[in-house]
């Protein structure tokens, strides 16, 4: 039947029982193929992650610059990482670098969920905030 209409037999699926065969051009089926492999990769999301880094002692003017930094990157999607770095022996502040993360957090509550809470690992205290899912 394919060779009289001057068209291609495509194995649909052939794991099914019994196989499933259509009648159409091959490479119509092939471009059609691509073309919803294309959309389906540009719907899925790329998760980016930013990173704001924060001194123990971080002056107010200065923690809220990087806040307003931080929504805004919250506001597009992407993952936030703040850190406090603890330099030299500024390792004694972990206390005023924990309850500075914590204030960031809160601050933030609108726009992002904290995903890991703040975490000493070497020098420095981590903490993850996840963008909040818009609503449709």
């Amino acid at each position: 039947m394919a060779e009289g209409f001057e068209l291609d037999l495509v194995e649909i699926s052939p794991n099914a029982e019994p196989p499933v065969c259509k009648i159409m051009d091959y490479k119509k089926f092939l471009y059609e193929q691509k073309k919803r492999d294309k959309m389906l990769k540009a719907k899925s999301t790329q998760i980016t992650v930013k990173e704001i880094r924060f001194g123990p002692q971080t002056d107010e003017h200065d923690y809220d610059f990087k806040r307003k930094n931080a929504e805004k990157f919250l506001k597009e999607g992407s993952k936030l990482k703040a850190f406090v770095f603890f330099k030299g022996r500024s390792i004694i502040y972990k206390e005023q670098g924990q309850i500075l993360l914590l204030k960031l957090a809160t601050d933030l509550e609108e726009w992002g969920k904290v995903e890991a809470m703040p975490v000493l690992e070497g020098k420095r205290m981590i903490m993850f905030i996840a963008p909040k899912k818009k609503a449709k």
